[in-house]
């Protein structure tokens, strides 16, 4: 009887210890790591291009103010800027340089005696230095900005055939407005903007023509595309 007692333990002691031989040489897979979500970070050089829309609502001639000057046209430039975001943080702040070509102008031609003149006031080119603070919202960057702005204009007054006056003037002034970018693809993003600029008054003209003062203000809407060049990671 106790020959069958000890060989059933014996038996029992090598099946339990099998069965932890295998429990022993099961691999463990650990779970794995939910994927974290990587933010926005702003910060760094950026260039691009932009183009837009420019009018005037007022035109300052001799110190008196004319409403409905008719100034307007297309234009279409460059932009460069660096921006600053601390990691953590929604704000952005920032320094930008713009310029562009354009041909914003108002003409108009009249009778003097019975020769047509011509008369035009063109805003040939313009630009900004500007200082920007932003909120970011996702992948978009709410902003508004404001600086020192400046104004290549020529006034002319032609005939068919001949041009009896033509003078140009780079006028000095500031310009304030905000904007909305936003990053659709690393390193890329697109901006919508909308800025006001008033330009100081130059003096044009000669002894024999006379002198005008003459100073305008600008609405400007543009849209363009920067690219970054330290782009910081996003959700892509």
């Amino acid at each position: 009887m106790n020959k069958y007692v000890l060989a059933t333990v014996a038996l029992t002691m090598s099946a339990a210890s099998a069965s932890a031989a295998d429990l022993a040489a099961r691999p463990y897979t650990k779970a794995p790591a939910a994927p974290v979500a990587v933010g926005y970070n702003w910060s760094g050089f950026y260039a691009g291009v932009m183009g837009g829309y420019s009018w005037s609502d007022r035109i300052r001639v001799d110190g008196f103010t004319a409403a409905s000057s008719d100034i307007n046209g297309g234009f279409g430039g460059g932009t460069i800027g660096y921006n600053w975001q601390t990691p953590g943080s929604n704000f952005v702040w920032g320094l930008e340089v713009d310029a562009a070509g354009g041909d914003v102008k108002y003409r108009e031609t009249g009778l003097f005696g019975i020769v047509p003149v011509t008369a035009e006031d063109k805003i040939r080119a313009f630009g900004s230095v500007t200082g920007r603070l932003g909120v970011t919202s996702g992948a978009a960057l709410f902003y508004v900005k404001g600086g020192y702005a400046w104004a290549d204009n020529r006034l002319s007054f032609t005939t068919p055939g001949a041009t009896l006056f033509s003078e140009s003037k780079v006028h000095s002034g500031w310009t304030v407005g905000g904007g909305v970018e936003y990053m659709f693809a690393p390193n890329w993003s697109l901006k919508g903007e909308y800025m006001y600029a008033d330009y100081s008054s130059e003096r044009y003209g000669t002894v024999l023509t006379g002198f005008t003062d003459l100073g305008v203000t600008t609405h400007t809407v543009k849209g363009g595309i920067n690219y970054h060049f330290n782009w910081g990671g996003s959700s892509f």
